[in-house]
């Protein structure tokens, strides 16, 4: 089976025309077809074997003389975000089942067909409880894991994190909570300065958990030993630039690192590229360095995120929402909190990314769904539009708004207008 031979005879395909996409480029008259949960077919409309659907019009979109779309759907991969606390009104930090759930579709409505389920420094037997109440949601496939931001962080570099909560390096207690979890845990955020470092990286190479540096005031000597004690596994970095010290010429820092680590092909950079955490020509320069296929798009979102102005919990923390940014509450008079994660749909972060930062739409989907989901190391399901790999597609009109989501090959907001038999 390859791209252009597939599964194109089944009756049962549904077949999707529009802009496609995938592997970093894209197909301005493309075709995909999905039968059951699976693609089965893709590649440029003239060379589908089958009876070829029209091209459909994204809403507000005029037709050529041809009778093509000039502005017709894009089809985009499902994105795949490795760091979010939630949405919808409901943290995964601190929300019940039914809130766990809302938060998780408010996502995957708005194109996010993957997502880790982001926990904060929090004691141990409220990791313990929050990974008892995620486990059946990972387990049941609502979840791709659960990330663990802390609680072995640097104090300095808390961010919006209870700092009362931060405790050394314990691999003990992190062995414990990854045990309970019997799996579902796929990444953590620690301080590469924190103590018994090397012996939480022995823990997690051995349950295959995903390190990432972050919330650190290290050095750039100490960050560069940390990324070397990885020894080229699976390594990010969360939000480069956010919790970290700046990058000064004489004192470079984690940013310098990191970036060195992954222009070498070391080190995958979680950019929270919404034009709060970090600014748009920030954001160009990073892809300008080391490319797309070392950076992975995030969220960072919290609960407020698709919610309207107000205040909102994050773990123990309590945020004010002002005009979309999310800062920790603090008494009136007093000077603005930490920027406490994010309020957007990583839809949104793509959309900004190439309107704002100039990113093209191939490379910023690349960032945004395939390396991602070769950091998590679900590639081989999620990530691009390839024969083979679930059906996880997202319809978009030329303002990257979602116009309808296929999960697993079954539509979430609807598609009946854009799928043909």
């Amino acid at each position: 089976m390859n791209q252009l031979t597939g599964s194109a005879s089944n009756n049962n395909a549904q077949v999707l025309r529009g802009v496609v996409v995938h592997g970093g480029g894209q197909i301005d008259d493309g075709v995909v077809a999905v039968t059951g949960d699976r693609i089965t077919w893709v590649g440029p409309a003239h060379a589908w074997p089958g009876p070829l659907p029209p091209l459909p019009a994204s809403r507000g979109s005029q037709h050529t003389e041809s009778g093509l779309s000039a502005h017709p759907p894009y089809l985009l991969p499902g994105l795949v975000d490795v760091h979010c606390h939630g949405g919808a009104g409901h943290g995964f930090p601190e929300a019940d089942v039914s809130g766990l759930r809302a938060a998780i579709q408010h996502h995957r409505r708005h194109g996010t067909t993957s997502l880790l389920g982001s926990l904060v420094s929090a004691p141990p037997e409220v990791l313990e409880q929050r990974i008892r109440v995620l486990s059946p949601l990972v387990e049941a496939g609502e979840l791709a894991g659960i990330h663990l931001e802390g609680p072995f962080l640097a104090t300095a570099q808390c961010g919006a994190q209870d700092p009362r909560t931060i405790i050394p390096g314990d691999p003990g207690l992190l062995d414990r909570l990854i045990d309970l979890g019997q799996g579902v845990v796929s990444s953590m955020t620690l301080a590469p300065e924190t103590p018994r470092y090397r012996e939480l990286l022995r823990v997690m190479v051995r349950h295959g958990v995903l390190p990432s540096l972050g919330h650190t005031d290290a050095t750039s000597a100490v960050t560069g030993a940390g990324i070397a004690a990885v020894g080229g596994g699976r390594l990010s970095a969360t939000h480069l630039f956010n919790a970290m010290p700046p990058m000064h010429h004489r004192a470079p820092g984690p940013v310098a690192a990191c970036l060195a680590a992954a222009a070498r092909g070391e080190m995958i950079l979680e950019l929270v590229a919404d034009g709060v955490h970090l600014a748009d020509e920030t954001t160009a320069m990073v892809f300008d360095l080391v490319g797309p296929g070392q950076i992975a798009l995030t969220t960072d979102a919290m609960a407020a995120a698709g919610m309207p102005d107000g205040r909102y919990p994050l773990g123990s923390q309590q945020v004010d929402v002002v005009q979309g940014v999310a800062r920790l509450a603090t008494r009136l008079g007093d000077t603005p909190g930490f920027i406490a994660g994010g309020t957007a749909r990583l839809i949104d972060v793509v959309r900004r990314v190439v309107r704002h930062a100039g990113v093209p739409l191939a490379a910023a989907v690349v960032a945004a769904s395939g390396t991602p989901a070769r950091l998590l190391g679900i590639d081989h399901e999620v990530g691009d539009l390839v024969v083979g790999r679930r059906a996880d597609i997202v319809l978009t009109d030329a303002e990257l708004t979602p116009l309808d989501v296929m999960r697993g090959g079954r539509w979430l907001v609807g598609g009946r207008d854009l799928a043909a038999v």
